[in-house]
């Protein structure tokens, strides 16, 4: 495998500036930057896809299949990670009202990636018609699913979980949740679910089940006992539905950016950072608290021609 799928360990700071911004004590917010692991701009993905990919080229896989919606981050990262091994790939999307090439949709195609579209459909449907296009596929095809969340990718972030207990010392994690691998795994390495706060974003329904099921099953593929409690999710900071920007996250957005120069996406990381700076306000994080923040990438999406121009208008330019 190639030795750049992900560039680990990645670094942890705090973020002092943004701390004091909302109250809390300069040493209390911290950032793992899981954008900062290489692949095709960065993001979390790069931990499962090594896992994956593993798989894939033991097993004698010549295409990689995923799928997601149209400015899918994992798709992206999937389609880079693909090329790297000179392998084919198909990313199975749904179909947006404007399919002009920008954001990660333009980095697919720039990565050699076939858009195979979609109607609009359930996170269920959508993985079986990645699994139904993989069988389909002139050449041997493997199969990855959405966001990367199923044991691979979950064991992938349970040795990230590792990785920042040997970093730093903290109470508790908070991380976007999508499609549910990421805290599972995260919950998986720390041994107790109430270390991991994720922040729904919308992706799929029933997610607290899928991320406490996801987790002990991960704990158990690496020897470990099942994570304490069951699984900690903030719905609060979903908004209208998913990918759909909120005043919330507009104000999370610009509040990093112009405290600490961090860049967040108004899909995973913006809803999430919303979550914890609620928790700061209201007191629900405690001053002897320490709070790390999981930055799992997704800046080429802010610059897709939708969420540029959302922007745009709440800049006012």
């Amino acid at each position: 495998m190639h030795p750049l799928v992900a560039v680990t360990p990645t670094p942890v700071h705090p973020l002092p500036r943004l701390a004091r911004a909302l109250g809390l004590g300069e040493d209390q917010l911290w950032v793992k930057r899981e954008d900062l692991t290489g692949l095709a701009g960065g993001g979390n993905k790069a931990r499962k896809l090594q896992h994956f990919l593993s798989e894939a080229l033991s097993g004698g896989y010549r295409v990689l299949v995923t799928g997601g919606g149209p400015q899918s981050n994992h798709a992206r990262m999937t389609a880079a990670a693909a090329a790297m091994h000179g392998l084919g790939c198909v990313l199975v999307l749904r179909r947006p009202d404007d399919t002009s090439l920008s954001g990660n949709l333009l980095l697919d195609r720039m990565l050699g990636a076939t858009i195979h579209w979609v109607g609009a459909m359930g996170f269920d449907a959508l993985n079986q018609a990645i699994v139904d296009v993989a069988q389909a596929s002139a050449d041997k095809a493997y199969p990855v699913p959405i966001g990367g969340s199923s044991l691979p990718g979950a064991k992938a972030y349970a040795e990230v979980a590792q990785e920042l207990v040997a970093q730093l010392d903290f109470d508790l994690v908070i991380v976007a949740n999508g499609s549910g691998g990421t805290q599972a795994g995260l919950a998986a390495g720390l041994g107790d679910h109430a270390k991991v706060l994720g922040v729904n974003v919308g992706a799929q329904d029933n997610i607290e089940a899928f991320v406490t099921d996801l987790a002990a099953a991960a704990a158990q593929s690496l020897g470990l006992a099942a994570p304490a409690g069951v699984a900690q999710v903030d719905q609060a900071y979903v908004g209208e539905a998913y990918g759909v920007p909120t005043k919330e996250c507009e104000e999370a957005l610009l509040l990093a950016a112009r405290t600490e120069g961090l860049l967040l996406d108004p899909v995973y990381t913006g809803k999430a950072l919303a979550g914890l700076i609620a928790r700061a306000r209201d007191g629900r994080i405690g001053k002897d608290q320490r709070v790390v923040f999981v930055h799992t990438g997704g800046l080429p999406g802010l610059l897709s021609a939708r969420y540029t121009q959302w922007m745009a208008a709440a800049l006012g330019s």
